[in-house]
């Protein structure tokens, strides 16, 4: 008989001889990638040395990740392995994104352990279009800084911008959600409209004495160091720094603008932003601001 010649085979010798099941090989053969080079007088599938070859090329394809029509295509040639790969990794980058975007919301969910409502409005956040993202910012740019009389900062907020890049890390998209939720909020923004209202200058005057805290990381540096030293905010020493750092200027002003920085989260934001952006962001400052504000307080009742 035809299926007993050593150089046919039967598609129970194919699956012995390659590894793949009998219901597997019989599949890719009613799809027409193995197709049988012969049939026997019974009408049994029969193939050969090179169907052989061609089983381990579909196999391979397979594990790769290719559907069956495109490994049909190649052994047809009607495509190339290379067309197909090259579309495919296209696929598997658009596959990988979306999966390091649920990762990074299943890792905020768990972090928070947040509510259904919750972990639906966070991935919602997260795999927002970058036109979608883009017009959260504008909205809180326009609510918090429009309008505002300065023209450094007219030209920073220009150039301003909070984007994802198009492979964001899983940090980079929980950072995102975490900022959406805070630029979204009104009392945020009003806390920060506040704080730069405060920061502006007045037509025809020069700049609060706030607002240096806050552009000028020196100041935070400056006073890095002197908590390190164990300086207390209440004592002498902070007095002779705060003389350092303002001079003669307007105490109670520049306290105002720290309260209301402090209290609109600004350092949190700012952080928040760099790492949206991948950046190196600088150490946060908070226990720094808060210490100054302490020692700017304590010379007030002095």
């Amino acid at each position: 008989m035809d299926d007993e010649r050593p150089d046919v085979l039967t598609i129970g010798r194919l699956a012995h001889r390659t590894g793949v099941p009998v219901r597997t090989l019989r599949f890719w053969s009613d799809e027409g990638a193995v197709p049988p080079v012969a049939r026997s007088a019974g009408g049994y599938r029969l193939y050969d040395a090179e169907s052989v070859a061609r089983v381990e090329l579909v196999r391979t394809l397979r594990e790769l990740g290719l559907g069956l029509d495109d490994v049909c295509r190649v052994l047809s040639g009607r495509t190339t392995v290379a067309e197909v790969a090259d579309a495919h990794v296209a696929a598997l980058d658009a596959q990988i994104r979306s999966l390091k975007v649920s990762r990074a919301v299943l890792s905020t969910v768990a972090k928070r352990s947040s509510t259904v409502e919750e972990t639906a409005l966070m991935n919602r956040l997260a795999r927002l279009s970058a036109a979608e993202r883009k017009q959260i910012v504008d909205e809180f740019k326009e609510e918090v800084f429009g309008g505002l009389d300065d023209p450094r900062l007219r030209d920073r907020m220009r150039t301003f911008s909070i984007e994802l890049p198009d492979d964001p890390t899983p940090e980079q998209v929980d950072a995102w959600i975490e900022l959406a939720e805070l630029v979204r909020d009104p009392g945020f923004r009003s806390r920060l409209r506040t704080w730069m209202e405060l920061n502006t200058p007045v037509p025809g005057h020069g700049r609060p004495p706030g607002a240096s805290i806050w552009w000028a990381r020196q100041i935070v540096q400056t006073v890095a160091e002197v908590r390190k030293g164990g300086v207390a905010p209440e004592g002498p020493a902070a007095a002779e720094v705060l003389s350092e750092l303002f001079g003669d200027a307007d105490r109670a002003a520049v306290l105002r603008s720290l309260e209301a920085g402090i209290e609109a989260g600004a350092e949190h934001y700012r952080r928040l932003v760099a790492r949206v952006r991948g950046q190196d962001s600088s150490p946060d400052a908070t226990e720094e601001l808060e210490w100054l504000a302490r020692a700017l307080r304590a010379t007030d009742q002095t």
